[in-house]
């Protein structure tokens, strides 16, 4: 994982309840405290994005749109297994 380092300010009380944390040993440091912080007030909004995309899905039109694009797939290795058929009956 890539990491950037970068500067914050944050309320006192704040960094001692983390510098808690780090002496207690529940956490490493203080980079780990915030990292998890972070990540765990921006996971549900991620989630929560990719169910507003999901919902603008359609279902049936997703799966007449596969099912158009494996049967090109399907005509394409037909056609691809015909032509070798013939190649090796022309001893090639």
């Amino acid at each position: 994982m890539s990491v950037s380092k970068v500067t914050i300010s944050i309320d006192q009380s704040l960094l001692k309840r983390v510098d808690r944390l780090v002496r207690s040993g529940v956490f490493s440091n203080r980079s780990h405290v915030i990292q998890q912080a972070i990540e765990e007030k921006i996971a549900p909004i991620d989630s929560t994005r990719l169910a507003r995309e999901c919902a603008k899905l359609h279902p049936p039109e997703e799966q007449a749109l596969a099912d158009e694009r494996l049967a090109g797939e399907a005509a394409g290795y037909e056609e691809g297994a015909y032509r070798e058929q013939i190649r090796l009956q022309r001893g090639g």
